[in-house]
């Protein structure tokens, strides 16, 4: 029989199709069993205002079935089937989707929302068959037909749709392998395990039973003893027909309908994680888009969270088939530690299904997600507060590093979920502080430091909590970030005891320090001149109490944004630097010494500025040049 042109420019179409639409040739089985799911459903949805099918939900099936010798691979199903004229139709035109056309066609019935889930949309799926396959034989009976058709093509070339002959209503697409080549092994589709796997992967939730016919191992008696008298016995193989796809996902379940052991259990063998994730989110979301989430904030960090191989986002779901495994954005950055999957009929779909468009629909679902994920994390903090404070060491960076994402625009959201220490073993969230503040303090004291023990042994900090003030130690860059785009808290502004005026000396004090100042003004000027570009400005301290010496800055860049910029991949630019400044103390010890010394030993004096200077780096978390160089020049003032 001469064969057929395909419509539509064919040519070019079908190699667009073969070669350009689909990132990954395992899509292919995903896309046949799509098609033969929308079959099914054509004819399920017939036998609901039809008697005659005699066919009820539990008969339907969809058979896989490999000829290792022929080496084909075959995907049947027992629905609606097609006549000459839909073959016709619906292969040999290329974009021409039946389903659609089904979809459309019963649009408008009362009784159409649960029944015409129908999962084809653009007609281009069949044809990624061609990625594995040099010739694909589509055999199928319609059903009310006595008569079954043969439709084969080996590719752009054409196809042919001959008359044969099939036991029963149904369609059968035998896909005749292409032979392994260096790049890809093709034969690798014909091994149930591979088969397995990629109906797990893709289409585990496929509505209809997926059965196979899977060879498993068994031991049978011989009929023969051993020489102690136990009977032998022999491995065979044994050939079982089993379904292999879950079909009803626990997410499509009512909440009556499954237990939180069953939603665990769901997670840590979805997720590979053998603890309890610290909450469950479920979502059943119908208006202007529906959608269905069952989501995990998980109860530890897991092990690739830090590494460049972690990819956010929940699997994503369209009618049970999986279009997504990381759909990344329907999570804001905060959250995307989340795990889940995400269920929608209405998704706008690229022609692969691979890829989502950006469009209303997906923004809604984020919106409505990041919302419920936030209201959650909100539960936990107010009702379990170990719980939360446990979340926060795993996942509270990404928090932090997600309110500035974007130019802070989440950041007035994750407000509330912001955790800091005020001391070792106590936290408090920003509205918290302000809460417990004494009726005289009008500021919130903060600093920021490479660890909590660290900051609370900063020289200004012996001040702050003298007077019996809390002080928000935060130990990430990205802290001081937050603190400037936040402002304030509940009216009260944000000290950096670091960098800012502590305002907590009285004007009588103010005056006493500038007096001392001009009083040792000689000296404040030698440490000036001895440590030159080292520092900007050398000046007397009101922050100091016991501490001979600290280094605080001036300006916007704070040494703690210094060493961030310090470890960034060069750009060719010269990082931005703190404008230092060294404050003394009075009233030590070291600084009469060091006053002494100017007028005395001008020598000594050098070696005192410099220690001081070293000592002041040390305290404010900075390396030095030169240990070895201190080390002598302490050792020689003995």
């Amino acid at each position: 029989m001469p064969k057929k042109q395909f419509k539509a420019e064919s040519k070019r179409l079908l190699d667009l199709m073969i070669n350009s639409i689909y990132t990954h040739k395992e899509i292919f089985l995903r896309e046949i069993i799509s098609n033969a799911s929308d079959a099914i459903d054509k004819l399920a949805y017939r036998a609901l205002t039809d008697d005659s099918v005699g066919m009820n939900r539990e008969d339907f099936r969809i058979l896989i079935s490999v000829d290792n010798d022929a080496r084909t691979l075959t995907v049947s199903d027992n629905g609606i089937g097609m006549t000459q004229a839909e073959l016709e139709s619906n292969l040999g035109v290329i974009a021409k989707s039946g389903s659609m056309a089904f979809k459309e066609e019963v649009a408008g019935a009362d009784d159409a929302q649960d029944t015409t889930d129908i999962i084809g949309q653009f007609g281009v799926g069949f044809y990624s068959a061609f990625m594995v396959s040099d010739k694909v034989t589509v055999v199928s009976r319609a059903y009310g037909s006595d008569t079954a058709y043969r439709w084969e093509s080996s590719g752009a070339d054409g196809y042919t749709i001959t008359e044969c002959e099939k036991d029963s209503t149904g369609t059968d697409v035998i896909m005749h392998l292409k032979a392994d080549d260096d790049n890809e092994r093709y034969g690798d589709y014909l091994q149930s395990w591979k088969i397995m796997r990629l109906v797990k992967k893709y289409s585990d939730y496929i509505r209809w039973p997926i059965q196979m016919d899977i060879e498993r191992p068994e031991m049978k008696e011989t009929g023969e003893t051993n020489e102690d008298g136990s009977p032998k016995y022999e491995t065979v193989t044994k050939v079982e027909r089993e379904t292999i796809n879950s079909q009803i996902p626990i997410w499509q379940r009512s909440k009556s309908e499954v237990t939180d052991e069953q939603c665990m259990e769901f997670y840590k063998e979805k997720f590979h994680d053998s603890t309890d994730p610290a909450a469950v989110i479920r979502i059943n979301a119908e208006g202007q888009v529906s959608y269905k989430a069952m989501l995990f904030i998980p109860g530890r960090q897991f092990l690739d969270y830090m590494t460049s191989s972690f990819e956010p986002g929940p699997e994503l779901y369209s009618s049970g088939v999986m279009i997504m495994e990381h759909c990344q954005d329907v999570l804001a950055e905060s959250f995307y530690f989340v795990r889940g999957v995400v269920d929608s009929p209405d998704l706008s779909l690229n022609i692969s299904r691979e890829m989502l468009q950006h469009d209303r629909q997906l923004k809604l679902i984020a919106q409505n997600i990041n919302k419920r994920i936030k209201n959650e994390l909100l539960k936990m903090l107010q009702n379990d507060r170990p719980k939360y404070e446990q979340f926060y060491k795993n996942y509270g960076r990404q928090l932090r590093y997600g309110a500035v994402a974007n130019y802070g625009q989440d950041i007035e959201s994750l407000r509330e979920l912001l955790l800091y220490c005020t001391d070792v073993d106590t936290t408090s969230t920003l509205k918290e502080y302000v809460g417990n503040m004494p009726q005289e303090q009008n500021v919130i004291y903060y600093a920021v430091g490479e660890s909590v023990s660290k900051i609370l042994r900063l020289p200004q900090a012996e001040l702050v909590r003298s007077k019996g003030y809390a002080l928000l130690c935060m130990t990430d860059e990205v802290d001081e970030y937050i603190i400037e785009q936040l402002r304030e808290q509940d009216g009260k502004q944000f000290c950096n005891i670091v960098t800012d005026d502590l305002g907590l000396e009285t004007e009588e004090e103010k005056a006493e320090l500038e007096a001392k100042e001009q009083e040792v003004k000689s000296t404040l000027d030698f440490v000036k001149e001895t440590l030159g570009d080292k520092v900007a400005v050398v000046k007397l301290s009101h922050k100091l109490v016991s501490a001979p010496v600290c280094l605080t800055t001036e300006g916007s860049v704070t040494l703690e944004m210094e060493r961030y910029f310090r470890k960034l991949p060069p750009t060719g630019m010269e990082p931005p630097k703190a404008r230092r400044v060294l404050e003394l103390n009075a009233d030590s010890s070291a600084f009469s010494a060091l006053e002494s010394a100017v007028k005395s030993d001008p020598e000594r004096a050098r070696k005192l500025v410099d220690i001081l200077h070293s000592q002041a780096l040390l305290i404010a978390g900075e390396e030095l040049e030169d240990p070895a160089a201190y080390a002598e020049e302490v050792c020689s003032l003995f």
